[in-house]
């Protein structure tokens, strides 16, 4: 018998390596918050480990997340980008990572960027909640709802509350790791 993982983990190693080692756990990098919200948009309609899956090739096609390089993408890298079998091909998506690293570059200017922006609405500490199994954990809260309109008014593209809310999750804003889960005390 080995560690007691969220059942949402199952048994796929690139999923057990997400649970155990990123998901629930406070992420302050810049770079990295940029990805994971624009990769959590990415993920709309479709399985985080369709996304997880391809998350190099990702890295690889958008500059290492650089939000300064996407932001200045033109039309013709845009174009290229969607012709580039290693990403998902929607174009509403890939015009929402560009969009959305130029609104990370205002926010820098606004607020210091999305690290302290974020954090600001959880008072700096993750909430902490203990559910008992995954069907009690909620798709969104009022949180995730109140931070979705505030991004969208910044300009934010696929950001939506169930979004938003996956993004708390990944980035640890939010430990909803199951009480039984090995993770839970630690994140």
């Amino acid at each position: 018998m080995g560690l007691a993982r969220c059942d949402w983990a199952g048994d796929d190693p690139l999923m057990v390596a997400y649970h155990d080692r990123e998901w629930g756990r406070p992420l302050h990098d810049e770079d990295r918050l940029f990805e994971m919200l624009c990769l959590e948009g990415a993920q709309a309609g479709l399985s985080w480990s369709t996304i997880l899956r391809r998350r190099e090739d990702y890295r690889e096609a958008y500059d290492g997340f650089d939000a300064d390089r996407i932001a200045a993408y033109d039309d013709a890298r845009q174009a290229q980008l969607l012709g580039d079998r290693r990403i998902i091909r929607n174009r509403a998506k890939v015009r929402a990572f560009r969009e959305n690293a130029q609104a990370t570059v205002r926010l820098r200017h606004e607020r210091r960027g999305l690290d302290p922006y974020l954090w600001a609405f959880v008072d700096s500490e993750p909430i902490v909640n203990h559910f008992t199994s995954t069907d009690r954990l909620p798709a969104q809260t009022p949180l995730a709802e109140a931070i979705s309109k505030d991004l969208r008014g910044r300009g934010f593209r696929f950001v939506g509350p169930v979004i938003v809310y996956a993004l708390m999750q990944s980035a640890g804003l939010v430990n909803d790791h199951l009480v039984s889960c090995f993770r839970h005390p630690e994140a």
